[in-house]
């Protein structure tokens, strides 16, 4: 689902509301995690074989996680010529040699996951739904950075003003040698409200949930 720039209130033009942006990529950020929030990092084996590498990914990039965790994703459609401006990096292997990029042509179009659903692009937005019994709660986001490697792709979202916390949280799937398929998922966070520091134990317990619905997602049999 998408919506057009002015019906969202032009939300593509917000910025993230924290200021670590990126920090999910850093390698000491469980020893020196940005201060005043809590961070958080697991690594678990999701399934093994080509075809759970291909649902894995293409899931991963499509917001499939987001949506088999039982959120739904509402696109916030930027004006074309902004889209179209999106800096598309290119990546390097250790041997210097460019990577093909799973989810763009070479003449940087947008390629397409099985569903039909365009591959996330750094710069994208969009509102995450989000349930916690009778309550419903709206999540702005916008991607911070994508990982379209070899054997390693996903990406990463922080926070808009609106969304009940602040941080950052990247979604990253692997493939070892022996086949086996990864999914680890980095944090940091914080309260975005007066609301959500009231109710910080009810929010604790809710995230660590969703923490758990991402990895199902994603080791619940292909096609279910």
């Amino acid at each position: 689902m998408s919506v057009s720039s002015s019906g969202a209130g032009e939300l593509w033009k917000a910025a993230v509301n924290y200021g670590a942006i990126g920090g999910t990529r850093a390698d000491d950020l469980l020893d020196h995690p940005p201060r005043g929030f809590r961070v958080y990092e697991r690594r678990s084996r999701i399934g093994h074989g080509d075809a759970r590498w291909e649902h894995a990914w293409q899931s991963a990039l499509t917001w499939g996680i987001q949506r088999g965790a039982g959120q739904s994703v509402t696109i916030v459609d930027a004006p074309p010529h902004i889209s179209e401006g999106t800096y598309q990096p290119v990546v390097f292997d250790t041997g210097g040699v460019p990577i093909i990029s799973s989810t763009r042509t070479p003449e940087g179009d947008v390629l397409y996951g099985p569903n039909g659903e365009s591959f996330i692009a750094p710069g994208d937005t969009a509102v995450l739904g989000l349930k916690a019994g009778p309550l419903h709660f709206e999540a702005p986001v916008r991607v911070i950075y994508i990982v379209d490697e070899c054997d390693r792709r996903g990406f990463a979202y922080g926070t808009l003003a609106g969304h009940p916390e602040r941080g950052e949280i990247a979604f990253i799937v692997d493939r070892t040698d022996d086949g086996s398929v990864w999914l680890t998922i980095r944090s940091f966070s914080r309260p975005g409200s007066k609301l959500t520091w009231l109710g910080y134990p009810v929010a604790r317990f809710l995230q660590k949930r969703a923490m758990e619905q991402y990895f199902r997602s994603l080791s619940a049999p292909i096609g279910s």
